[in-house]
């Protein structure tokens, strides 16, 4: 007989490709299973303030296009309490959003956190250059808990402006996501 809990569980939404934060929990070479975990607890709270339910899609438009049914750890009031700073939740939350998108998207992954004054926040490489993993990318990100077409294309404008003063040659994606709708701009 299934639990409580599975007869309330919502419905996914099967039409699209799942995108489950949960996932972030797994790690990444440059990203641990508490940090993941952390991003992901900081989504859901970001998606669940709007609110959204589990199987919401999130629109993906710009370099990647299409949608993806998304799926979250529980939010508890003790993860609400943690992520309390909705603005640190909509930072960390987008993040996470965003190195799942570019996992997904394409051949790379998250290998190494850039430093502060890189004009990025991830490096990304490829999985199968292990263990000797090398700088192959870059990815910026930025997160909205709630803004209009018009904040999503001033902020990826922003980002897009901070990586032509930066000295890296490799390749960039910049993310912006929206979570009041949700959405992500993927330049």
């Amino acid at each position: 007989m299934p639990s409580d809990s599975a007869d309330h569980a919502p419905a996914m939404n099967m039409d699209f490709p799942m995108l489950d934060l949960n996932h972030l929990g797994a790690g990444q070479p440059g990203l641990t299973s508490p940090l993941g975990a952390a991003m992901a607890e900081a989504g859901a709270v970001c998606l669940e303030e709007i609110p959204h339910i589990r199987g919401t899609q999130l629109v993906v438009s710009g370099r990647f296009q299409g949608a993806h049914a998304l799926d979250w750890p529980t939010v508890t009031d003790q993860v609400r309490r943690t992520w309390a700073d909705l603005r640190e939740a909509t930072e960390k939350g987008a993040e996470g959003i965003a190195i799942l998108l570019v996992k997904e998207e394409t051949a790379y992954t998250t290998i190494e956190r850039a430093a502060i004054g890189t004009r990025i926040d991830r490096w990304l490489g490829y999985q199968s250059d292990a263990p000797y993993f090398q700088r192959k990318a870059r990815l910026e990100v930025s997160g909205l808990l709630r803004g209009d077409d018009r904040d999503v294309k001033k902020r990826m404008r922003q980002k897009m402006d901070r990586l032509t003063l930066a000295s890296s040659r490799l390749p960039a994606f910049v993310v912006v996501v929206e979570f009041s709708r949700p959405l992500a701009e993927v330049s």
